[in-house]
């Protein structure tokens, strides 16, 4: 830069840039991060829906499970069974009658446990299934928010393409050192406004009055000015293309 006043002009270019390339994003409003909620919201329902159909294949495994060990009590029933009509003593007889029993109550324990496990069974589906409709609805949901984005992005998407690589030229125009305050402050400002013209006597930016001294000093464009009261960069109204009064 050789001169001070080609740094304001820059700067002063770079904030008129950089508020366009603003109101485009304004005009997604927040879609992109309705699109992330959304995306994050359905990977959740998603996770969920694993989850309960894994505990349903857990609990239908536990029945399966258990009715086969009722067949092995039923075969070991029947064995016993035959096994008595060939034993020619109390005492063995007895011995495979509490084996009986044992096995007949062990079934009797199994039968109870998989109607417990099957009633839990079909809640826990209907659980899986309003879930699962949740997530078709948010996934129309989500479809209709990128659909919608994705009109706004290919209406806006060259200007801001042309905008940003303005910014980039208005930008090698200007120090680091002055390029980084300048974002820091547009970064703190929730309107986005690093650079403002004074506004008669006041700042264009927060309306704090000017004194007189400063006001000429910015008039005459010989160096870097800041608001005493927002810190916003004050420059010349004539940066904007507007004459002073």
């Amino acid at each position: 830069m050789e001169n001070v006043q080609e740094k304001l002009a820059a700067l002063a270019e770079m904030q008129k840039i950089h508020a366009e390339i603003d109101r485009i994003r304004r005009v997604r409003g927040g879609l992109p991060e309705e699109v992330a909620d959304l995306e994050d919201e359905l990977t959740g329902l998603q996770t969920r829906v694993n989850r309960l159909q894994e505990e349903i294949n857990e609990l239908n495994a536990e029945v399966k499970s258990r009715k086969e060990k009722i067949k092995e009590n039923d075969a070991a029933i029947k064995k016993y069974k035959e096994q008595q009509n060939e034993i020619k003593n109390n005492r063995e007889y007895e011995a495979l009658e509490k084996e009986i029993e044992y096995s007949e109550l062990d079934t009797l324990n199994h039968k109870k446990k998989i109607k417990i496990v099957e009633e839990k069974v079909k809640l826990v589906q209907i659980s899986k299934e309003e879930v699962s409709a949740k997530l078709a609805e948010r996934n129309k949901d989500l479809e209709d928010k990128k659909a919608e984005l994705d009109v706004i992005v290919q209406e806006t998407e060259e200007e801001e393409k042309k905008l940003l690589k303005q910014a980039g030229s208005a930008e090698k125009k200007v120090e680091e050192r002055i390029l980084t305050a300048y974002h820091k402050i547009r970064s703190n400002m929730r309107n986005g406004l690093a650079v403002v013209k004074t506004d008669r006597s006041a700042c264009g930016g927060c309306f704090a009055i000017i004194p007189p001294q400063r006001l000429a000093e910015i008039r005459q464009k010989k160096r870097i000015i800041v608001c005493e009261n927002c810190g916003r960069i004050l420059v010349d109204s004539s940066f904007f293309g507007i004459e002073p009064a």
